[in-house]
């Protein structure tokens, strides 16, 4: 039997996520047929690439050593078909502040592997702009309601409270969580990172102003009209002379997201998700 390409993008997918469940998600197979495929690919080559058990899938040392030159052949064939069909450039939405250093990483490493630019597009409401083509992924704060999207947490940062500068809780060096249920809390209904039900029903806030995009959000609290709670990152690249970030203790943790359609997913989709997985965790918020 030939070695096919579904046969490489399968052994791939499951020996980068070391999960059959993930892979088959990723390629919007089902597991018993991802199994086969593995399966075909081993007899074709004589030689075992993978130990599974029922908790567990470990790359054999015949399998790190093919997994390193299918993803060479994968990574050129993908830049090929990208070339040919005219792919030049990689729309990446967004609705606020990204983690700096982190985000420049990540578009270099893309960049420099695959010859293309990376675009940053600015846009409130990244679900109807995934779902309509304007970008091709997204970089979110918040759950991206998109049917068939995949969403990937890239990782999770501390929650900093945003309040006035000029409100005498400016002054605070640390509050804890539930003391922010005792002010009104400003919340970004569209894409924001916080919501009513991160609070435990006996602490939840009694009043809440909702807004509709960051911008609002943030000169809401300047003006003292409530308080706030962002990821750590965006508080350390964007400095409002009107708003303080105070540390929080015992927050949930604010995660990034990472969203595509594997039905639009080209090379260069692919590429971006291996560059903005590759670069691991931001140290310190996002500065590193």
């Amino acid at each position: 039997m030939d070695v096919e390409l579904r046969h490489l993008r399968a052994f791939a997918a499951v020996a980068e996520n070391l999960s059959f469940t993930a892979a088959s998600r990723h390629l919007l197979v089902t597991q018993p047929a991802l199994t086969r495929t593995i399966q075909q690919l081993e007899q074709a080559l004589e030689v075992k690439l993978l130990e599974r058990s029922s908790r567990s899938v470990l790359l054999t040392d015949a399998g790190r050593a093919f997994l390193t030159r299918a993803q060479g052949v994968l990574r050129d064939l993908d830049l090929a078909m990208a070339e040919a069909r005219g792919e030049r450039d990689l729309r990446i939405g967004f609705s606020w502040v990204l983690p700096d250093p982190w985000t420049g990483d990540v578009i270099a490493a893309f960049e420099e592997t695959t010859g293309a630019a990376a675009r940053l597009m600015r846009r409130d409401d990244l679900a109807t702009a995934l779902e309509r083509g304007d970008i091709d992924v997204a970089l979110a704060r918040h759950d991206l309601p998109v049917t068939g999207a995949t969403c990937l947490t890239l990782f999770e940062e501390p929650r900093v409270a945003a309040v006035s500068s000029r409100s005498p809780l400016a002054g605070h060096d640390r509050f804890a969580w539930n003391e922010l249920s005792e002010h009104t809390v400003v919340i970004n209904t569209s894409s924001g990172s916080t919501r009513p039900d991160l609070w435990d029903a006996a602490h939840r806030p009694d009043m809440f102003i909702e807004c509709d995009n960051y911008d609002e959000w943030i000169a809401l609290i300047a003006a003292g009209r409530g308080v706030g709670a962002t990821a750590l990152s965006a508080a350390s690249a964007n400095a409002h002379t009107g708003v303080a970030f105070i540390p929080l203790a015992d927050a949930p943790p604010a995660a990034l997201r990472l969203a595509w359609l594997p039905g639009r997913a080209g090379a260069l989709i692919r590429r971006f998700v291996e560059a903005a997985t590759g670069q691991g965790r931001p140290r310190d918020g996002g500065r590193r």
